[in-house]
């Protein structure tokens, strides 16, 4: 095998990851699923909006709905402070900001280092979002599945906002 063939290899076993904390624990993002992020800002409330949504938000000209993430995995909120950041993703045909307590660091971890949640967190609350648990550099980073932390119904509600 050549060197570029090589490295390609070790390349694409690799995950590419966005990591942020929420209420203590490091959850990661697939980071060609993040477009930016960026400080917390002021969010217009819209009437009727889902409860996990906190409203909506002008970034250079796009209107975005905004999420926070405590409220969606039912986790009791947390006050904004200065290392709460605004997880822009794409979903499907829109884009969602995510409010996250802390951005910690764009990582490279091996994907052999993560396993599927173990049973008893499978059964658990907000399990369905879980993709899976990586032991990496002796921490542990639990892996979201974005596409299926809303449902269509959900989904088609953060679009028409």
């Amino acid at each position: 095998m050549n060197n570029s063939a090589h490295e390609e290899q070790e390349h694409s076993q690799r995950l590419h990851l966005v990591t942020f904390s929420l209420m203590g624990e490091v959850f990661g993002l697939p980071i060609l699923d993040v477009r930016e992020i960026i400080r917390m800002t002021e969010i217009t409330p819209v009437p009727q909006a889902p409860g996990f949504v906190e409203g909506v938000i002008n970034l250079r000209g796009q209107i975005l709905p905004v999420v926070d993430l405590r409220k969606r995995f039912g986790i009791s909120p947390k006050e904004n402070d200065d290392t709460t950041r605004i997880v822009v993703v794409e979903l499907s045909h829109a884009a969602v900001g995510l409010i996250v307590d802390s951005v910690s660091e764009v990582l490279r971890i091996p994907a052999d280092v993560v396993a599927p949640p173990p049973s008893l967190v499978a059964g658990s609350i907000g399990a369905e979002y879980i993709k899976g648990i990586g032991h990496y550099d002796e921490r542990m980073i639990i892996l979201i599945e974005m596409r299926k932390v809303f449902n269509e119904d959900e989904l088609g509600a953060l679009e028409g906002l």
